[in-house]
């Protein structure tokens, strides 16, 4: 069995892999305390991005079009399939990724003048495509509530997903689109069990501050539901009853899941935080994976990719719809309008005349 790296605290990863597509990697020799590397710190660095919305053809995805203010994510959850998107800015999938944040200081002026161009199409906007964007550094560079005020400007329709309760601050601004049918939340919910919480997702809010965002949220008049998401079979999957129930309870309007999914580095991340935490199930845990995967920890296949195949993926998705219904849950949320969609100046000045 390979070694495994000791847990550091508040970080999911243990170590930064080599990047797969790096020739060259760094290894660092155990001080005199047995520690391999020093404690690793948040490094916050800018991202000089040109254009700020990103475009998918994903069957799987409810979406076309999205914006993500950062790069990496400093939540920290070992399963992120997004990892890997870090070693294409030649930096590891592991530890890299939740310390080495790039920061999209220019993603308000960026939007407005996308949002202004006469080619762009009035549709729903994903914040949140690929990192979280409530994750500890937004409370300092509040980049995710400036998108939000350019796009209660425009009127745009926009749908969040997030583990973070930080949410919470801008009801006053998705209150303002939801009164116009033009915004909606899900809030990621993966565990009720808060010790599992911070292993998994070290630096998100804990899963009662994420029922009380939905509360919250739903109080302002903001369509809120819950999203399982991942569904790690053998660890959290006895818990969609729960959760979904929990949810519920706190005003959810509709609640979807999405299996775990292991793309590239992220299988070996996970499965070293397995047998860190759960050396007792962590076999099981992969081969319920693998017996969803056809064989392999992940599939990239549309289609598949989100739910899985075989029994265990079909008894996950009947376990969750009779929650769903038990709990009195919608499958979907509202459907956006860009109705209200108006296009202004990208200099904001058309607001004067309001």
């Amino acid at each position: 069995m390979d070694e495994v790296e000791p847990p550091i605290r508040g970080r999911g990863a243990a170590a930064n892999p080599a990047n797969r597509f790096e020739h060259r990697a760094c290894e660092y020799w155990p001080d005199e305390y047995g520690a391999a590397e020093p404690r690793p710190e948040t490094q916050f660095l800018p991202d000089r991005s040109r254009s700020i919305i990103s475009y998918n053809d994903s069957p799987d995805v409810p979406f076309r079009a999205s914006i993500n203010p950062y790069r990496g994510c400093e939540h920290g959850c070992i399963y992120c399939y997004a990892r890997p998107t870090h070693e294409y800015l030649g930096y590891s999938a592991g530890l890299d990724f939740e310390t080495r944040i790039l920061v999209k200081e220019d993603a308000p002026a960026l939007l407005r003048e996308a949002l202004a161009a006469p080619k762009w199409e009035p549709q729903m906007l994903a914040v949140s495509g690929v990192t979280d964007p409530y994750q500890p550094v937004e409370k300092r560079f509040e980049l995710t509530r400036k998108c939000l005020e350019v796009l209660a400007e425009y009127r745009n329709p926009v749908g969040i997903v997030t583990k973070n309760r930080l949410v919470t601050r801008d009801a006053d601004i998705l209150g303002e689109l939801a009164s116009r049918r033009a915004a909606a939340v899900y809030v990621s919910v993966t565990t009720l069990d808060r010790d599992l919480a911070r292993k998994l997702e070290p630096r998100t809010s804990l899963p009662e501050q994420r029922l009380e965002a939905i509360a919250a949220l739903r109080a302002a008049g903001v369509p809120t539901g819950v999203l399982t998401a991942p569904v790690i079979p053998g660890l959290t999957d006895h818990e969609i009853p729960a959760i979904v129930a929990r949810a519920g309870e706190a005003g959810a309007g509709f609640a979807g899941y999405v299996m775990l999914r292991l793309p590239h580095g992220v299988k070996d991340l996970f499965g070293g935080w397995l047998r860190q935490h759960f050396p007792d199930r962590a076999e099981k845990v992969l081969n319920r994976v693998r017996e969803m995967r056809g064989g392999d920890l992940n599939t990239s296949r549309f289609g598949a990719r989100m739910r899985g195949e075989g029994p265990h993926a079909a008894q996950t998705r009947a376990l969750f719809r009779a929650a769903r219904r038990r709990a009195g849950i919608g499958e979907w949320g509202p459907a956006l309008s860009t109705a209200s969609f108006r296009r202004l100046p990208a200099n904001g000045q058309g607001l004067l005349f309001e």
